[in-house]
């Protein structure tokens, strides 16, 4: 009897770990709003320079990877989208599926695990290293709150540039899928570029990009509470790196099929 009472307590334990962190995710995404609203008034406003920077480092920064991987994806729904369309007959109307599977899924979904692989992890590192160093303590100490200086920043930065980074990925795998389209069935690039206008509706964009947003918010939250959740020396900031990018993944997955039934019914 003891392996199943062992058993169920591991999950008790890890059920009351899971909203343990859910609450102070909830706590910090509050906090952050409170403080970029009102820190102002209180002389403390949140810092525009480090939000800027954030901004460049988390989208200007990876363009070059994000347009590579857009026109990638756009390549590969192009070819996939012949081909299973060609046993119809119906190659003409690959683009709906192309337009339809980029804008409302691909290119959110595709930035949003790019970025938490390449930002969450960075975040997280950065803020387990200070918590390390007790450099956060340090900021109580001088009368700075934590939430204020290191997490409006990013998480103002994730929830502006994930949005643009997906439109950005639109138009790369758009074109990208266009080129090869018209090239395969001797159709020219502009008639491609039209009939996708057509079908494309603005709630679809929307849609994407309000995904993106979400997304961006999950990964500055699971990035920072991670962080903050840091023990022992560089063995404890490797694990919760990696932890910050599996989990950031797996919600971001998980958050767009939830996202994509609520808003197809």
């Amino acid at each position: 009897m003891a392996n199943p009472a062992k058993f169920f307590e591991q999950i008790g334990r890890r059920t009351a770990s899971g909203l343990d962190e859910m609450g102070y995710a909830t706590v910090l995404f509050f906090e952050a709003i409170y403080w970029t609203l009102t820190g102002w008034r209180q002389r403390q406003p949140v810092r525009i320079a480090a939000t800027f920077a954030a901004m460049v480092e988390i989208g200007v920064a990876a363009l070059p990877i994000a347009t590579l991987l857009a026109a990638t994806i756009g390549l590969m729904l192009a070819i996939q989208s012949l081909y299973s369309l060609g046993i119809f007959g119906a190659e003409q109307y690959a683009f709906i599926g192309i337009a339809l599977s980029v804008v409302r899924e691909f290119s959110p979904m595709i930035m949003g695990i790019l970025i938490a692989g390449r930002s969450g992890s960075a975040i997280a590192a950065r803020l387990a290293t200070m918590n390390i160093n007790q450099e956060i303590d340090a900021l109580q100490v001088m009368g700075i709150n934590p939430n204020r200086f290191l997490v409006a920043p990013v998480l103002i930065a994730l929830v502006v540039m994930m949005p643009c980074l997906a439109m950005w990925a639109n138009i790369v795998s758009i074109l990208a899928a266009g080129l090869y389209v018209s090239a395969e069935l001797n159709q020219s690039f502009g008639a491609y570029l039209n009939d996708t206008l057509d079908v494309l509706k603005v709630d679809d964009v929307w849609h994407g990009l309000g995904k993106a947003g979400l997304f961006g918010i999950i990964i500055a939250l699971v990035g920072v509470v991670n962080g903050s959740m840091v023990k022992g020396g560089a063995e404890g900031v490797g694990r919760v790196t990696t932890r910050s990018v599996v989990l950031s993944v797996t919600l971001i997955v998980v958050a767009d099929m939830i996202f994509a039934y609520l808003t197809t019914r």
